[in-house]
Formats: C-alpha cells, structure tokens, sequence
C-alpha cells in the first residue's frame, strides 16, 4: 500500500515517461537529426500510456527477453506479471537503417513528434507464436492476430520519452493514474473496483457494478477509448450513455466516470490480465471481471477469462479480481440475477440477442426496461437515426 492506503503501482512505483520541460526543449532541438519512423494508432495509445504509468512499470517498448517472457509466461523477464507485449514493429528495409545505441524519432503520419526512443535492441520475432500464445488462434479473421500479421517483422526495443499525447478527446474524463490515485485519496476511497467496457452499459453490467460497489469504497468506470473493431459503436456515442446512466442511476459520491486511451487487443483472458493491471496502476484495487471478458467471435470459453487468474501468484498481481457469470432479469424473482441466485428456467429469464437489440434500436424502439435503462436506450436511437 501506498502511503495514502491506496494500492502499490505495479513495480513499486509509477513509471512516468513524459518528458519535462528541459527535456522537450532538447528533444525538439535534436529531432531534425534524428531517423524517423511513422507510428500508428496502436503505438500513439501505447505511448500515452507509457507517458502517463498506466504501463507501470514499462518504461518503453519491450526488448528480447521481456518480449519472449510476457509471449511464454505472461511474466516480464523479472518475475512481474505482465501478460500483453507492448511492441514497436518495423519492416526490414527500416530496422536496417537503424543503429542499437541511437535516438530515434517517433512521429504519426503528418510527421508531428510523439516520443523519442533511444534504441537498445532489434530483433527477429515470430508472428505465428505471438498469435498463438497471446490470441489463441493463428487464424487471420481475429482482428488482434490481423494486426500482428499485418505489422513488421522486426520489433524495435527500448525506453521512451514522450514528448505529445493524442488529441484529448473527452478531455474532462481523461485521468492520469496520478490524478486517480489523487481523487481516490481526496475522497478517502482505499478500496476502489475499476470496471472495462467497450460497449455501452446495460442492466446486467450495471447490477454487477452495484453488486461490486456494495463491497468496496467507490467504482470507477473505465470505458476503453482507443482503437476498437469498426462495428462496435463509437466512443462518443457510448460516452453520452455513461453520462446518463450515472447522472441517473449512481450515487454521485460512489462513482467516478474516466477514460481509458488503451487500444483494445480482444485478446480475451491475457487482456483481462492486462485491464486489470492497468487498474492497478490507476489505484484500483478491485477490478471486475465478467463473462468473455476482452472476448470477440467464439475464440473464447466464456469463464476462461476467470480461469486464468489461477495461473499467477495473487501477492504478485496485487490487485483482486471479482468474478461475475452472466446476468439476467428473471421474471419470476422479479429482479436481476445470474445462475448462482436463480432457480428459474431461461424461459422466465429477459435476454436479447445483440442482433435483435440492434434491430429494435434502428427501428425507434425502447428494448424493455429490464434489459437497458430507457435513457440510454435514447442516445443509441439517437445515434443510429442519424447515421442513417
């Protein structure tokens, strides 16, 4: 525990990597003599959160053999859980114009400055191995193992130092792990369940919140910002649904609301690892874990999410997950529950199908109030009618 009672980043300490004013100064006059590399939006997010110690205790990119020990054991080279490579891959023809020992700029597509890495390793990997540890599945349709086969073939390694962050969108929401830790401290919280989501929130996600906040001090809800499948439904659409879920359903003093400018990989349980941690760093000391967690298509079983849990020394994780199975409105106990409190058949039980909630919502229609509050029914009608 930290000194405020509030959970140890995960190393110890937070690692920030964003450069200090000194430092800018003298990056920004060395960038023009330094090689360049054009980096995407993955590596944009994997920077903010190198910049910000939600990677804690990462200080850059992975070299050889934390790469090889997060691939084979979900553990750094160190013994710390770690379970998702953070990687900076080129093709050949670049990683051959470049020199272990030098700086070397970081830029997007409109050659504006991100971060400079000071390179101490390039290496060979291989694609098929880190599909199939990390995903699972060497099948290309996956959209985390797409990317990996997509990508260089050479992975460059070594620390950064940020010198600019993303467009801030959501700017209000967008906590850094200290300012976090900060808030929770301001508020006395010590015991704090972060919460991910990608999708907006509907009644069963919002019972296992509750069940979890009757538990600890406060919820942070979490949603995922960053790069996500072109299907689901967009950041600022599932924002307004977080906005009114909480303004109308959470007690104001329990929850906080804040963005996660992550990437999502869909990697299923290594990736509820990684959420997991990151919370961890961001102060929580709780963090939910529900059904076919980070999960996408059938590469999954529903509870593996759970399981692998099981698979690291709890001291060492540090923060404490809480398992939830699937959650429903049954009719006859007339509220929510999930296998575990109900006895009744699914024919009592008020489940849709993705496809049909979609249907409802193009077509104007309120899905039941058992499934989704009414309000945030409204911004998804909302949504979808004028992108008709």
């Amino acid at each position: 525990m930290t000194t405020d009672g509030l959970i140890t980043p995960q190393g110890g300490k937070l690692m920030i990597n964003l450069a200090s004013e000194a430092e800018l100064q003298e990056l920004q006059e060395q960038v023009s003599e330094l090689p360049r590399i054009i980096i995407g939006p993955r590596q944009l997010a994997d920077l903010e959160q190198l910049a910000n110690g939600a990677y804690s205790p990462l200080q850059g990119f992975l070299k050889r053999d934390d790469y090889l020990s997060v691939i084979n054991t979900m553990h750094l080279d160190n013994g710390l859980p770690w379970s998702i490579p953070i990687t900076l891959p080129v093709t050949r023809e670049q990683a051959a114009t470049l020199t272990e020992g030098e700086r070397i700029a970081l830029v997007n597509d409109k050659g504006e400055l991100y971060a400079v890495l000071t390179l101490e390793e390039k290496y060979m990997y291989n694609k098929h191995d880190e599909a199939r540890q990390v995903y699972r599945t060497e099948d290309d349709a996956h959209p985390g193992v797409a990317v990996v086969y997509q990508q260089g073939e050479v992975l460059l390694g070594g620390p950064v130092r940020v010198v600019e962050l993303q467009p801030q969108m959501f700017q209000q929401y967008r906590y850094t792990p200290t300012q976090t830790r900060q808030i929770f401290a301001r508020r006395g919280w010590k015991r704090i369940v972060g919460f991910q989501t990608r999708n907006p929130v509907h009644r069963a996600h919002e019972y296992i919140q509750k069940c979890a906040l009757e538990m600890v001090d406060g919820l942070y809800l979490h949603p995922l910002i960053g790069a996500t499948k072109s299907d689901d439904i967009p950041a600022e659409v599932r924002m307004r649904c977080y906005e009114v879920l909480l303004n109308n359903y959470y007690p104001a003093d329990r929850a906080i609301l804040g963005v996660l400018p992550a990437a999502m990989r869909y990697a299923g349980p290594r990736e509820a690892i990684f959420h997991a941690l990151m919370r961890k760093n961001y102060g929580c000391s709780h963090f939910i874990v529900g059904r076919d967690h980070a999960g996408v298509g059938n590469y999954y079983g529903t509870y593996d999410a759970h399981k692998i849990f099981a698979e690291f020394d709890p001291q060492k994780l540090g923060i404490t997950p809480l398992f939830f199975d699937h959650t429903f409105y049954c009719r006859q106990c007339e509220g929510m529950a999930s296998a575990k409190t109900c006895p009744h058949g699914s024919d009592a039980h008020v489940t849709l199908s993705g496809t049909r909630v979609r249907q409802m919502l193009q077509s104007g229609i309120i899905p039941p109030s058992e499934f989704t509050r009414p309000q945030v029914a409204k911004v998804l009608i909302e949504a979808m009618q004028q992108q008709a």
